[in-house]
């Protein structure tokens, strides 16, 4: 079943691009987060993704919230494509597709792709926003407005 607005976010770990282990507990009820799952790390969209991200990263950081990526790359790839791109945030690896499944984030092109899906969670761990499209670049402005929006409520 997949986690929609008004779901609760359950404690997973992964490792991150620094090859260490991340613990959702560490950030999730803690700020605000955006959490975008997208297909592959190096291809078309998900470069422009990552970097549209990275060109806004300030911009969500002064909100008070996180950015974190994830995808079913491994470590490795995760460290080539934050290297070149010069990513601020942290990739998170999901080679066994556990978040993935977790999320129910869904796969696209007739299932031949993972899905690209934002999340957008409040500072208690509730999710605010889900963006399901495979149109790379409406993720930003969406998530940062839901950010906003969180952001303005808590005030």
């Amino acid at each position: 079943m997949a986690l929609g607005k008004g779901d609760q976010v359950t404690q997973f770990t992964t490792t991150d691009t620094n090859g260490n282990v991340f613990d959702s507990a560490t950030i999730i009820g803690k700020k605000p987060l955006v959490l975008y799952f997208y297909p592959k790390d190096n291809t078309p969209g998900c470069t422009a993704q990552a970097c549209s991200f990275r060109d806004q990263y300030e911009d969500f950081l002064d909100l008070g919230a996180e950015v974190i990526g994830v995808s079913s790359d491994t470590l490795a790839s995760h460290q080539k494509f934050t290297a070149q791109f010069r990513l601020p945030f942290l990739l998170l690896s999901d080679t066994d597709k556990k978040i993935r499944k977790l999320f129910g984030v869904p796969t696209a092109l007739l299932g031949m792709l993972p899905g690209r899906v934002t999340y957008v969670i409040d500072a208690n761990g509730i999710i605010q926003m889900v963006f399901n499209s495979m149109l790379a670049g409406q993720h930003i402005p969406k998530a940062l407005a839901a950010v906003k929006k969180i952001v303005a409520q808590q005030k």
